[in-house]
Protein backbone atom coordinates (compact mmCIF):
# COMPACT_ATOMS: atom_id res chain seq x y z
CA UNK A 1 0.00 0.00 0.00
CA UNK A 2 1.38 3.32 -0.98
CA UNK A 3 2.40 5.84 1.57
CA UNK A 4 -0.14 8.39 -0.24
CA UNK A 5 -3.23 6.68 0.41
CA UNK A 6 -2.36 5.89 3.80
CA UNK A 7 -2.18 9.79 4.44
CA UNK A 8 -5.35 9.92 2.75
CA UNK A 9 -7.61 7.32 4.19
CA UNK A 10 -5.41 6.80 7.91
CA UNK A 11 -3.81 10.04 8.29
CA UNK A 12 -6.25 12.43 7.52
CA UNK A 13 -8.75 11.19 9.88
CA UNK A 14 -6.68 10.59 12.74
CA UNK A 15 -5.28 14.31 12.49
CA UNK A 16 -8.62 16.09 12.10
CA UNK A 17 -9.79 14.16 15.05
CA UNK A 18 -6.94 14.50 17.01
CA UNK A 19 -6.29 18.38 16.51
CA UNK A 20 -9.95 19.52 16.19
CA UNK A 21 -9.70 20.00 12.44
CA UNK A 22 -13.53 20.24 11.15
CA UNK A 23 -12.56 20.84 7.07
CA UNK A 24 -10.58 18.11 5.37
CA UNK A 25 -8.41 20.54 3.38
CA UNK A 26 -7.23 22.54 6.35
CA UNK A 27 -5.31 19.62 7.52
CA UNK A 28 -1.69 19.73 7.02
CA UNK A 29 0.04 17.54 4.28
CA UNK A 30 3.93 17.24 3.30
CA UNK A 31 4.06 19.45 0.84
CA UNK A 32 7.76 18.84 -0.38
CA UNK A 33 10.95 16.69 0.25
CA UNK A 34 14.35 18.60 -0.61
CA UNK A 35 17.65 16.67 -0.35
CA UNK A 36 20.76 18.16 -0.21
CA UNK A 37 24.38 17.09 -0.82
CA UNK A 38 27.17 19.56 0.32
CA UNK A 39 30.44 18.58 -1.49
CA UNK A 40 33.25 21.30 0.07
CA UNK A 41 35.65 18.58 -2.80
CA UNK A 42 34.27 20.02 -5.67
CA UNK A 43 36.47 22.89 -5.76
CA UNK A 44 39.60 20.63 -5.64
CA UNK A 45 37.85 17.24 -7.58
CA UNK A 46 35.95 18.73 -10.78
CA UNK A 47 34.66 14.98 -10.98
CA UNK A 48 32.96 14.75 -7.61
CA UNK A 49 30.02 16.89 -8.70
CA UNK A 50 28.81 14.17 -11.70
CA UNK A 51 29.62 11.44 -9.40
CA UNK A 52 27.41 12.98 -6.70
CA UNK A 53 24.83 14.26 -9.38
CA UNK A 54 24.28 10.82 -11.15
CA UNK A 55 24.07 9.23 -7.22
CA UNK A 56 21.45 11.67 -6.68
CA UNK A 57 19.88 11.07 -9.72
CA UNK A 58 19.38 7.26 -9.24
CA UNK A 59 17.95 8.03 -5.50
CA UNK A 60 15.57 10.35 -6.54
CA UNK A 61 14.73 9.76 -10.17
CA UNK A 62 15.43 13.70 -10.98
CA UNK A 63 17.84 15.68 -12.24
CA UNK A 64 20.28 17.26 -9.24
CA UNK A 65 20.45 21.03 -9.26
CA UNK A 66 23.74 22.64 -8.69
CA UNK A 67 24.20 25.10 -5.88
CA UNK A 68 26.66 27.72 -6.16
CA UNK A 69 28.06 30.13 -4.03
CA UNK A 70 26.78 33.12 -3.74
CA UNK A 71 29.59 34.88 -1.99
CA UNK A 72 33.10 34.81 -2.05
CA UNK A 73 34.70 33.67 1.55
CA UNK A 74 38.42 34.10 1.79
CA UNK A 75 39.21 32.20 4.90
CA UNK A 76 37.25 28.97 3.32
CA UNK A 77 39.14 29.68 -0.49
CA UNK A 78 35.75 29.93 -1.74
CA UNK A 79 34.94 32.76 -4.74
CA UNK A 80 31.85 33.67 -6.26
CA UNK A 81 30.08 31.36 -8.46
CA UNK A 82 31.68 27.81 -7.13
CA UNK A 83 29.94 24.75 -7.11
CA UNK A 84 29.31 23.63 -3.08
CA UNK A 85 26.37 21.09 -3.59
CA UNK A 86 23.77 19.67 -5.41
CA UNK A 87 19.81 19.41 -4.12
CA UNK A 88 17.02 17.96 -5.63
CA UNK A 89 13.08 19.16 -4.69
CA UNK A 90 10.58 16.53 -5.22
CA UNK A 91 7.06 16.89 -4.94
CA UNK A 92 3.80 15.02 -6.09
CA UNK A 93 4.26 11.54 -7.04
CA UNK A 94 8.07 11.18 -6.80
CA UNK A 95 7.53 12.87 -2.89
CA UNK A 96 5.66 9.94 -1.49
CA UNK A 97 7.50 7.03 -3.10
CA UNK A 98 10.81 8.40 -2.09
CA UNK A 99 8.76 8.68 1.10
CA UNK A 100 7.59 5.44 1.05
CA UNK A 101 11.15 4.05 0.37
CA UNK A 102 13.27 6.48 2.93
CA UNK A 103 10.44 5.22 5.62
CA UNK A 104 10.46 1.33 4.57
CA UNK A 105 13.47 0.56 3.31
CA UNK A 106 16.12 2.76 3.83
CA UNK A 107 16.05 3.74 7.88
CA UNK A 108 15.66 0.73 8.87
CA UNK A 109 18.99 0.08 6.91
CA UNK A 110 20.63 2.24 8.45
CA UNK A 111 23.34 0.87 11.26
CA UNK A 112 22.31 1.54 15.03
CA UNK A 113 18.83 3.14 14.48
CA UNK A 114 17.05 3.84 17.43
CA UNK A 115 14.67 6.20 15.55
CA UNK A 116 15.09 10.24 14.50
CA UNK A 117 15.73 12.60 16.31
CA UNK A 118 12.20 14.72 18.03
CA UNK A 119 14.14 18.21 18.30
CA UNK A 120 14.98 18.34 14.07
CA UNK A 121 11.80 20.59 13.31
CA UNK A 122 12.37 24.28 12.53
CA UNK A 123 9.68 26.98 13.80
CA UNK A 124 7.12 26.27 10.69
CA UNK A 125 7.34 22.76 11.30
CA UNK A 126 9.44 21.61 8.85
CA UNK A 127 11.56 18.57 9.81
CA UNK A 128 15.43 17.76 8.23
CA UNK A 129 17.11 14.14 9.13
CA UNK A 130 20.85 13.78 7.95
CA UNK A 131 21.97 10.52 6.54
CA UNK A 132 25.98 9.93 7.04
CA UNK A 133 26.39 7.32 4.78
CA UNK A 134 24.83 7.44 0.81
CA UNK A 135 24.71 3.41 0.39
CA UNK A 136 21.78 2.91 3.00
CA UNK A 137 19.78 3.65 -0.47
CA UNK A 138 19.16 0.35 -2.56
CA UNK A 139 19.89 2.04 -5.83
CA UNK A 140 23.39 3.02 -4.99
CA UNK A 141 25.88 0.30 -6.38
CA UNK A 142 28.51 0.20 -3.44
CA UNK A 143 31.35 -1.43 -6.14
CA UNK A 144 30.43 2.13 -7.78
CA UNK A 145 30.95 4.76 -5.16
CA UNK A 146 34.29 6.73 -4.72
CA UNK A 147 33.48 8.15 -1.34
CA UNK A 148 31.15 7.67 1.21
CA UNK A 149 28.99 10.97 1.50
CA UNK A 150 26.31 12.03 3.92
CA UNK A 151 23.19 14.18 2.68
CA UNK A 152 20.34 16.08 4.27
CA UNK A 153 16.60 15.23 4.09
CA UNK A 154 14.27 18.21 4.50
CA UNK A 155 10.44 17.27 4.77
CA UNK A 156 8.56 20.36 4.43
CA UNK A 157 4.90 20.56 5.13
CA UNK A 158 2.41 23.40 5.56
CA UNK A 159 1.41 22.91 8.95
CA UNK A 160 3.06 25.67 10.64
CA UNK A 161 3.17 24.00 14.14
CA UNK A 162 5.69 21.95 15.30
CA UNK A 163 3.27 19.91 17.08
CA UNK A 164 1.00 19.35 14.27
CA UNK A 165 3.94 18.63 12.18
CA UNK A 166 5.18 15.64 14.30
CA UNK A 167 1.54 14.57 14.34
CA UNK A 168 1.98 13.98 10.97
CA UNK A 169 4.69 12.80 10.68
CA UNK A 170 4.02 10.07 13.30
CA UNK A 171 0.60 9.50 11.07
CA UNK A 172 2.49 8.72 8.36
CA UNK A 173 5.14 6.35 10.04
CA UNK A 174 8.30 8.37 10.71
CA UNK A 175 10.01 6.29 13.54
CA UNK A 176 10.56 8.77 16.33
CA UNK A 177 13.29 8.00 19.17
CA UNK A 178 12.04 6.99 22.38
CA UNK A 179 11.75 10.07 24.81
Amino acid sequence: MSLQKDYFEKAVPKLMEEFGIVNKMAVPRVTKVVINVGLKEALTNKGAADKVAEQLAAITGQKPKLNRAKKSIANFKLRQGDLIGLSVTLRGKRMWDFLTKLIGVVLPRVRDFHGVAVKSFDKAGNYSLGLADQTVFPEIDYAKIDKVRGLEITIGNNSGDVKIARGLLTQLGLPFEKE
